[in-house]
C-alpha cells in the first residue's frame, strides 16, 4: 500500500504541473459554443460563450468580451454544467484520501465532499483515548490551505465532527457521551474546535440526543446524521436533526409495530443495516400512511435527506460475483480491493441467501419511498457513502444520480441533489450550485446531455476545479496513472 501511495504521489505532482494556472492561464479560460446547463431551471442553453477569469465565472453569454490571451477551449457539442458534490463521504487516512480518492473525485467532475467522520486528534482523551481511521480537522484544513495554494488538486470539504454517539459506539474515536451533560459538553468542544457540523450517530440516548438538539442550536451548530434507534424519524425532524443519512429511521417510524421492534433492537443493541430479524419484521409491517405523514413532516419542517443508495445498494448486492467484478476496481490499491471482499466483513461472513434476499427487498422498498419522500417535496442530497465497499471515490456519485432517477426523478432533479441542493443546504449558493455570473468556477464538461440520459453525467471531457482546468488529455493520464500504480501494487 505505501508504494503504491508512493508512486501515486509523484503522479499527482506530475498531473498537477498541467492543472495549476499557468502564466499563459492567468489570462483566463474561455469556453466557446457550449451548451450551458445553468441548473436555474430544466432548460439548455446552446451556444453560449462562458468567461473564466482566476477562480470565478466572469460572464455567461452569447458574445461577451473576451480577454485577450485567453485559453481558448471548443464547447461544440459539449454541456456544461456546475461541478458535483458527493454530500456523504468518508476520508479513511491521510495517504488514500489524498493521493488516491481525491483525484479521482475530480476526474470524476466531483468538486466538493462532505465528510462524515473526522478523528478527534488531538484531543482523544475526551473519549476513551482511542484513535480512529478518520481525518483530523488538522489535515482537513491543511489541505484547503493547500487547495487554495493550487499545490493539491482536491475537492472542496466540509468537515464533520467526531462521531458523537452512546456507549455501544461500534468505532474508534468517537465522542462517547452518557447522559444529556456530557451530550452539552461535546457539543461545545465541537464547537471550540471548529468543525462544520455535529453527526450524531445511532445509538445516543434520548435525553444525550434532545441535549446536543438543544445545544447545538445555542450555539449555532448544525447537527446531521443517523437517527438514533431509541429516536423517532418524526422526533428527530421536530428537533432540528438537518439531514438524514442513508433512511436512518424512516423505516422504523413508518411501521405499525413501530414502539416494540424500536424497544428490542434497543435491548440487543442491534444495528439497523445488519439485524436480519427486526429488518424483516419493520419491512414486513410498512404503513404507508405513516410514511405519507412523516415525509410531510420532513418537508414541513427543511429536513433534508442522503439517501445513499449507492451503498444500500452494494450491501444488498455483495452476494452477486457479477456485481462485484466491477471494471472499476483497477483504479483502487490491492489492499482496498481485499477490504471489500464479504468474507473480510465479520458480518457479512455470516449472511446467509435469505438474509441477502431481505437485503435486495429492503433496497427495493428504499428506493421506492426516495421516490414517495421526493413527490412529498422532501429535499435530497447525493451521496455515497465511500469508500464503503463498492462505493467508488468519484465515480460512484454517477452511479448514484443514476439510482435517483431510478426511484423516479428526473434527470434535472436528480442533478439539482449533487449542485443546487447541496449549494443551498450548505448556505453557499451565492457562490456555488449554478452556472452564472459571478459565481466560483467549479464546472464539469460533458460529451452528452444530462438532462435527456443522466448517465451522460459520466461522459466527462473536462473539469474546473477552483478555476483549474483539469483537460480531457490529463484527465485520461491520471486514471492510467492510477491504474497502473494500482496493477503493481
Amino acid at each position: 500500500m505505501n508504494r503504491f501511495l508512493q508512486a501515486i504521489g509523484l503522479l499527482i505532482v506530475l498531473v498537477l504541473s498541467g492543472t495549476a494556472r499557468s502564466s499563459q492561464e492567468d489570462a483566463g479560460f474561455v469556453i466557446r459554443n457550449v451548451t450551458v446547463i445553468d441548473m436555474r431551471s430544466p432548460k439548455a442553453r446552446p451556444g453560449m460563450t462562458v468567461v473564466i477569469l482566476g477562480n470565478r465565472i466572469v460572464a455567461v453569454g452569447t458574445h461577451p468580451a473576451t480577454p485577450k490571451g485567453a485559453v481558448e477551449i471548443d464547447g461544440r457539442g459539449k454541456f456544461l454544467i456546475p461541478g458535483l458534490w458527493d454530500m456523504h463521504a468518508h476520508f479513511v487516512s491521510e495517504q488514500a484520501t489524498r493521493d488516491v480518492f481525491f483525484p479521482l473525485e475530480i476526474a470524476n467532475g466531483v468538486t466538493g465532499v462532505r465528510d462524515m467522520f473526522s478523528d478527534c486528534y488531538p484531543d482523544c482523551s475526551f473519549n476513551n483515548g482511542s484513535t480512529s481511521d478518520g481525518v483530523s480537522l488538522e489535515q482537513v484544513n491543511a489541505w484547503r490551505s493547500a487547495t487554495a495554494a493550487g499545490t493539491l488538486m482536491a475537492p472542496r470539504i466540509i468537515a464533520s465532527s467526531p462521531l458523537v454517539d452512546g456507549p455501544a459506539a461500534p468505532w474508534n474515536g468517537e465522542l462517547v457521551v452518557r447522559n444529556a451533560a456530557e451530550a452539552r459538553d461535546a457539543v461545545r468542544y465541537i464547537k471550540k474546535r471548529g468543525n462544520d457540523f455535529i453527526k450524531v450517530y445511532s445509538y445516543l440516548s434520548r435525553d444525550a440526543y434532545f441535549a446536543i438538539a438543544d445545544e447545538a442550536k445555542k450555539q449555532g451548530l448544525v447537527f446531521a446524521g443517523h437517527i438514533p434507534v431509541a429516536i423517532d424519524a418524526g422526533e428527530a425532524s421536530d428537533a432540528g436533526q438537518k439531514s438524514v443519512e442513508h433512511l436512518t429511521g424512516i423505516l422504523f417510524s413508518a411501521s405499525s409495530n413501530e414502539a416494540a421492534l424500536r424497544a428490542k433492537l434497543i435491548a440487543d443493541k442491534g444495528s439497523e443495516m445488519f439485524d436480519v430479524d427486526v429488518g424483516r419484521r419493520v419491512l414486513g409491517s410498512y404503513d404507508p400512511a405513516k410514511a405519507t405523514a412523516l415525509f410531510h413532516r420532513f418537508a414541513r419542517n427543511g429536513t433534508w435527506v442522503t439517501p445513499t443508495l449507492t451503498v444500500l445498494r452494494a450491501y444488498a448486492s455483495l452476494d452477486d460475483a457479477g456485481f462485484m467484478a466491477d471494471g472499476r476496481l483497477r483504479y483502487l490499491p490491492a489492499s482496498m480491493r481485499a477490504d471489500w471482499k464479504p468474507e473480510a466483513n465479520p458480518v457479512l461472513a455470516k449472511m446467509t441467501a435469505d438474509d441477502f434476499g431481505f437485503l435486495k427487498a429492503r433496497y427495493r422498498k428504499q428506493l421506492e419511498i426516495v421516490g414517495a419522500m421526493h413527490r412529498s417535496g422532501v429535499a435530497l442530497l447525493a451521496g455515497t457513502d465511500e469508500p464503503n465497499p463498492f462505493c467508488f471515490p468519484g465515480f460512484s456519485l454517477h452511479d448514484e444520480l443514476s439510482l435517483l432517477v431510478q426511484a423516479g426523478l428526473t434527470p434535472f432533479e436528480a442533478l439539482k441533489t449533487a449542485t443546487v441542493n447541496p449549494a443551498v443546504y450548505l448556505g453557499r449558493d451565492r457562490s456555488l450550485g449554478t452556472v452564472e455570473q459571478g459565481k466560483l468556477a467549479d464546472l464539469v464538461l460533458l460529451d452528452g446531455n444530462p438532462l435527456e440520459d443522466i448517465g451522460n453525467t459520466r461522459r466527462i471531457a473536462g473539469v474546473f476545479q477552483d478555476g483549474h482546468y483539469l483537460s480531457r488529455e490529463a484527465r485520461e493520464k491520471l486514471l492510467a496513472g492510477l491504474e497502473a500504480a494500482a496493477a503493481k501494487h
